[in-house]
């Protein structure tokens, strides 16, 4: 069977996926993942920093080499917000390709919401009615909206957990800024006649923050894809993972099983924009998603339309 991969270029993390697929889904034969923190020092004036890039660079040579003992596969390398609000995106795009032979595409915030859509319906099958998932990235957090499988909604916000604990002086901060952000979506929703029902809708969270949240609350000391994906993430439980976060400092987190090295100071942020999502819409609590973006962005190569 024909081999595809995939990789997602976040502003936190880059992935990448070797696999095959078919009408029943995804099956992996290889999953890595880096976290760079690509949009870690990020500026309006000068974009992706050199340091972040370098790491990043690094990272993709690593996976260049995976492609290539795999049998060099399909590959669709897709970036996201950090290297689309970059103004030295497309010449570190160019680096890239120099240097590792991975072309990158840059994705707006639609299309990413649309794939990653694609990814989780792959990974949790089609719930029917109606579908609110969510993607809690580096740099920003896409909301789309499903009905019978159908995307109907999709809108990119600001909310990256990277942009956050970076751009915000304290929680208070950063509070302000989620709970704006997520007035206005439900405005807009709103406003194209987009309604969500909590008691007749299903609310999906993917991306780190959601995994790892679901890691912590099953305890995980390995992570296992089979245990979170598709786990139940009741809201009380996400307001005390949040309490008890925020008394710690960013290294007594790393002790907690299922948090993740790397995201130990991101995970405030992650789980503030988890809570004011479960909050806003009045879900009692989420499923969580293994599958998202990348898969979508495999799927989409293998099965297109």
């Amino acid at each position: 069977m024909k081999r595809y991969a995939s990789i997602d270029l976040g502003t936190n993390t880059v992935r990448l996926l070797i696999a095959t697929a078919g009408p029943h889904g995804v099956a992996p034969l290889l999953v890595s993942r880096r976290i760079t923190r690509l949009g870690g020092g990020f500026t309006r004036e000068t974009g992706l920093s050199f340091e972040a890039m370098a790491r990043t660079l690094q990272a993709l040579a690593e996976f260049s080499a995976d492609l290539e003992r795999h049998g060099a596969p399909q590959l669709r390398a897709v970036a996201t917000s950090a290297v689309r609000d970059a103004v030295n995106g497309a010449r570190f795009c160019d680096q890239v390709l120099a240097q590792t032979g991975i072309r990158l595409e840059v994705i707006d915030g639609r299309e990413e919401g649309l794939l990653t859509l694609r990814g989780i319906r792959a990974g949790l099958g089609d719930p029917g009615g109606t579908l609110l998932a969510f993607d809690v990235g580096g740099g920003s957090t896409e909301y789309t909206v499903a009905e019978g499988g159908t995307p109907r909604f999709t809108r990119s916000l600001p909310l990256g957990v990277v942009r956050l604990t970076e751009g915000k002086p304290d929680l208070a901060a950063m509070t302000d800024k989620v709970e704006r952000e997520l007035a206005n979506l439900a405005t807009e929703m709103a406003a194209t006649g987009v309604t969500i029902d909590p008691s007749s809708s299903l609310l999906v969270g993917t991306a780190g923050t959601a995994t790892t949240l679901a890691a912590m609350d099953l305890g995980m000391t390995e992570y296992d894809y089979r245990l979170v994906n598709g786990h139940w993430l009741a809201r009380d439980t996400v307001a005390l993972f949040l309490e008890r976060l925020l008394r710690l400092t960013p290294r007594e987190r790393l002790a907690i099983p299922g948090m993740e090295p790397g995201r130990e100071d991101l995970i405030i942020a992650g789980t503030l924009v988890t809570l004011k999502s479960l909050d806003r819409f009045g879900f009692p609590g989420m499923k969580v998603s293994d599958s998202g973006l990348l898969e979508g962005i495999l799927l989409d190569q293998a099965l297109p339309g």
